[in-house]
């Protein structure tokens, strides 16, 4: 019989980010309390699984987000760094932000590498290199590994033989949303998509005319 292993891609819960900016990998930016609800609903949802290890980003909100699972498996935390959001030399904007100062031009030129940030071919090694480590340590069973939006998104697009280039705002990636690719043997089954804190994920803002906060 062929064994079934199962990776869970986590994206972290909702942050507090009053100034609305893009905060990519930058420190000191933490779950709101509606986030850490969305992880507590994640961990509730997991319970019952056969989980047996998680990993997590470094950043703040993955590991916050990490943590109740942790407590629901009582697990280790293992932190590794090909989990981390995508460089971006736009960190510290106000999203949106980046179309509007004629200086940043010069960073968008090219789409489909990215030319603003890391390229998404990087993305996906990196993100294939951790998920091949972990369904190898894991094999049999399930694991968690808490990311961060764009890099699940692109190693979902490369896993489904997809285009790596995309619009972002048609990224099937929500707030604490789980990812999850189920291997017979060494072979990539089926990749599912699921919500378990969607109730709590809030409509996006959106800006009346002359607002450019």
């Amino acid at each position: 019989m062929t064994e079934s292993t199962v990776v869970h891609l986590l994206r972290h819960g909702e942050v507090h980010n009053p100034h609305g900016l893009l905060y990519g990998r930058l420190p000191g930016y933490h779950l709101s309390d509606n986030g850490r609800s969305m992880a507590e609903l994640v961990a509730k949802a997991l319970a019952g699984r056969d989980v047996v290890a998680l990993y997590s980003s470094p950043l703040e909100r993955a590991q916050e987000t990490a943590a109740p699972v942790a407590q629901t498996f009582r697990l280790e935390i293992r932190t590794d760094d090909r989990l981390i959001e995508a460089d971006n030399v736009f960190e510290g904007v106000p999203v949106g932000g980046m179309f509007r100062a004629p200086g940043n031009y010069r960073h968008l030129w090219n789409p489909a590498r990215p030319s603003w940030g890391e390229p998404y071919v990087q993305v996906v090694e990196r993100m294939r290199s951790i998920v091949n480590a972990a369904r190898a340590e894991s094999r049999g069973h399930e694991v968690v590994l808490v990311s961060h939006q764009l890099p699940i998104w692109i190693i979902r697009l490369a896993a489904e033989g997809r285009r790596l280039w995309h619009d972002p705002r048609r990224r099937q990636c929500s707030l604490a949303s789980l990812t999850s690719f189920t291997f017979e043997g060494d072979r990539l089954a089926s990749i599912g998509y699921s919500e378990p804190a969607g109730a709590l994920v809030k409509p996006p803002k959106l800006l009346k005319p002359g607002n450019r906060r």
